[in-house]
């Protein structure tokens, strides 16, 4: 592990209305093998887990990775549940821990992780090597946006939870958000301190900002709100499951299924109510944007028009990348062809009408997946400046995705005979490009093949496997 090369990308995502987070772009094959390391820690960790721990849990069907009814929806609703509310004397904490990921200490997960593994197991040095990698040398940090690095949270946060049950606290968390439910102020006061200790010993703390005392009257009528109980207009949507998997062995009745459950509820109506609000509910919209692919075109249109336009950008700002999958999701689909030339005209105004929320390059790689089903004029203009002026290989990777389905020649050629000053996961996209043109793509792929073996190569292969380059290559031929 300490002589291979592991790549990564730092991208800048929003985190809610006014937050920014950094998230990891792992090179795919070390992703692929730090999540099947993390789903082996995952099944070894479950059983140890307490029930109050409703982050990531581990689905009992094969279908899923993780159980999706344990969401931070079911978290909130677990606390409205406990009998000690109905005592108005009680008192509830929220708090959170500071830069939870970035604080974890690769030394104590490792000796965390070594107590699930077996005594010969190599995964917890692994593990370690390859963190350490990604996080340029430090000891500290967990990569923010694989699934590894939620099990690996999970897993280091469990002796944790254990010791808050222990302590005979009535607690329950998601991920990082903690819930205390005491009988009295001291009890609240006395269950933070047990929770600032143990979070304590394994070098984490507290969000002192974030951390409130709440009456349980006003714990139960806050939560209710903020989770939409009793709102009439917004609760259907609201507990509505609209993941939809087209793979799956139902696919064609679970589209219809959902279809169904969405006759019920009044979308337009919905995101008209938003709009009214200073601040939109962002799972309300994100709802909605996954709902789009499944109304009717007419219905769809609008919903868009109101969702791109220039004037509400900035209010739903925290749902972007929602929405841009849904409007991907539409544009995608032939079913929708009526409304292409619509939807296609709003895209194109986003970059002059709201330019800052192309900065984070999360937002600029959904933008840049809606639009590359057709090219027009503002289009090739801006994802050549965008290509030019970027640093990120992932944006700039991007953008040749797009010249790959306009078959853009010229900007293909030119990406071609900059082949040597390509970052990896730019030849790898030109070379995925080269199959939507033709002789020119074949002559490319025959002239650069003899390079890739050497400058794609992971580090460990033998002369008896399968390189990485022919692997890609193998894949990128059948992608075509």
């Amino acid at each position: 592990m300490n002589g291979l090369t592991i790549t990564s990308e730092r991208l800048l995502v929003p985190s809610g209305s006014h937050g920014f987070r950094i998230t990891a772009k792992i090179h795919p094959f070390w992703n692929l093998y730090l999540n099947g390391l993390g789903l082996a820690l995952a099944e070894a960790n479950e059983c140890k887990r307490a029930f109050r721990a409703h982050s990531y849990r581990l689905s009992s069907n094969e279908k899923d990775f993780f159980d999706r009814t344990r969401s931070w929806r079911s978290y909130k609703e677990a606390t409205l549940k406990e009998d000690i509310l109905a005592d108005n004397q009680a008192v509830v904490v929220q708090t959170d821990i500071a830069s939870f990921y970035e604080h974890i200490y690769h030394h104590r997960l490792e000796n965390v992780v070594k107590d699930l593994a077996a005594d010969s197991s190599t995964i917890a040095l692994q593990i370690d090597r390859i963190l350490n990698k990604l996080a340029a040398g430090r000891s500290f940090g967990l990569p923010v946006g694989g699934q590894c690095a939620r099990v690996l949270a999970e897993v280091m946060m469990t002796p944790i939870d254990q010791s808050l049950s222990d302590a005979g606290l009535i607690w329950h968390r998601y991920v990082d958000d903690f819930t205390l439910i005491c009988r009295s102020q001291q009890k609240a006061y006395e269950a933070l301190s047990v929770l600032s200790h143990a979070l304590a010993d394994y070098g984490l703390s507290l969000n002192r900002s974030k951390t409130t005392f709440l009456s349980a009257k006003h714990y139960r009528d806050f939560t209710e709100n903020q989770i939409g109980i009793g709102l009439d207009s917004t609760s259907v949507l609201r507990e509505i499951d609209l993941h939809f998997d087209p793979y799956s062995d139902n696919a064609i009745s679970d589209y219809e299924r959902l279809k169904q459950s969405l006759d019920q509820v009044d979308i337009s109506f919905l995101l008209d109510l938003e709009l009214e609000k200073s601040q939109p509910d962002a799972f309300v919209v994100a709802q909605i944007g996954r709902a789009l692919k499944f109304q009717d075109p007419k219905i769809a249109e609008q919903l868009c028009a109101t969702l791109l336009d220039a004037k509400n950008l900035d209010s739903f700002r925290a749902s972007w990348s929602k929405i841009m999958r849904g409007v991907y999701a539409v544009r995608s689909q032939q079913d929708f062809n009526t409304i292409f030339s619509k939807l296609d005209a709003l895209l194109d105004k986003i970059p002059e009408a709201a330019p800052h929320l192309l900065v984070p390059e999360a937002n600029l790689l959904h933008f840049l997946r809606a639009i590359r089903f057709v090219r027009t004029e503002t289009r090739g203009s801006f994802v050549r400046r965008t290509y030019d002026s970027t640093s990120s290989s992932a944006v700039k990777r991007g953008c040749i995705d797009c010249w790959r389905h306009w078959r853009d020649r010229a900007n293909f050629t030119r990406v071609r005979n900059q082949w040597a000053n390509l970052g990896l996961d730019e030849q790898r996209m030109v070379w995925l490009a080269a199959g939507s043109f033709g002789d020119e793509g074949i002559k490319a792929r025959d002239q650069l093949r003899a390079s890739l073996a050497q400058s794609w190569k992971l580090g460990f292969e033998t002369e008896q496997s399968l390189s990485f380059s022919a692997i890609y290559e193998s894949w990128a031929k059948n992608a075509n």
